[in-house]
């Protein structure tokens, strides 16, 4: 599950574009299917969304939760290959982005009426 805050008038009309991105790095660097998206934009109005002094408006957060097993190299990759791909399509500078990984066991996980150390038809592999 992913989760994108940012200034309301900046981060509502670039979020589809930015969800392709996200999603496109995650694919690339983690094998994630192209049906694997689940994405929540977190839209605030200026004067509830505080950040450092030298960044712009464009300033962006996007929590990444994932189930644990992936290498150091390929999280670092995959924060990589964010920072590149949303300069590079999208126009963001690397300064205006922040990117949080969280991962918890699969036993911490919930879905389709089971945990995710139960499930066993996962489309990816985790350990990557």
């Amino acid at each position: 599950m992913i989760f994108v805050y940012g200034i309301k008038e900046h981060i509502n009309p670039i979020k589809a574009q930015l969800s392709n991105v996200i999603h496109g790095c995650m694919q690339e660097v983690l094998g994630m299917p192209e049906g694997k998206r689940a994405h929540r934009f977190v839209p605030l109005d200026a004067e509830d969304f505080y950040f450092p002094d030298d960044r712009t408006s464009a300033y962006t957060v996007i929590e990444i939760n994932m189930m644990q097993g992936r290498s150091k190299e390929t999280q670092k990759a995959l924060i990589k290959a964010l920072f590149r791909q949303i300069e590079a399509e999208i126009g963001i500078s690397p300064i205006d982005i922040e990117i949080t990984l969280k991962e918890q066991p699969a036993h911490c996980w919930g879905f389709r009426g089971m945990t995710g150390d139960e499930a066993r038809d996962l489309q990816y592999s985790v350990n990557v």
